[in-house]
């Protein structure tokens, strides 16, 4: 899928490759003409061997890359764990941004370690709408630390 998003002095062309083995080569070729990747890990599953295919094939084009972990509110959900593997299988320099505020059922949002905020996602709205809030203080030395 390709989506173009314009803007007054820029464009934008999303590519999103698929992360199944049977696409190695249109991803690989995908990666000829990127400026650069939003890398998408489950965070149940974790890094698995086609993410170590895709983060080589970046690594040969020389595409810069950020990290995502979704499915956050997933049972099994760890995200340090993926931020672990994302270090040990991959070699990658792996900065969290962000730090989740619970995890599985108890997934509300996130720490925004830049900002130090909580931004906390709207349950009415399934997320539509968030507030920022105080650092949770049984959070506060985590996001300390990896501030």
């Amino acid at each position: 899928m390709r989506i173009a998003l314009k803007f007054p002095q820029h464009r934008i062309n999303v590519i999103d490759t698929p992360g199944h083995v049977d696409f190695t080569v249109e991803v690989e070729r995908s990666m000829r003409v990127l400026d650069g990747a939003v890398m998408v890990y489950c965070a149940v599953g974790g890094v698995q061997p086609q993410s170590e295919t895709v983060w080589r094939q970046a690594n040969k084009y020389e595409v810069p890359r950020i990290a995502f972990v979704n499915k956050m509110d997933r049972t099994g959900a760890n995200f340090l764990r993926v931020v672990e593997q994302l270090k040990t299988r991959l070699g990658a320099n792996a900065i969290p941004l962000q730090l989740p505020v619970g995890a599985e059922e108890n997934f509300t949002g996130v720490i925004d370690l830049i900002k130090m905020k909580a931004i906390n996602w709207n349950e009415a709205d399934q997320g539509m709408t968030f507030t920022y809030e105080d650092v949770p203080a049984n959070m506060q030395a985590d996001c300390e630390e990896w501030r």
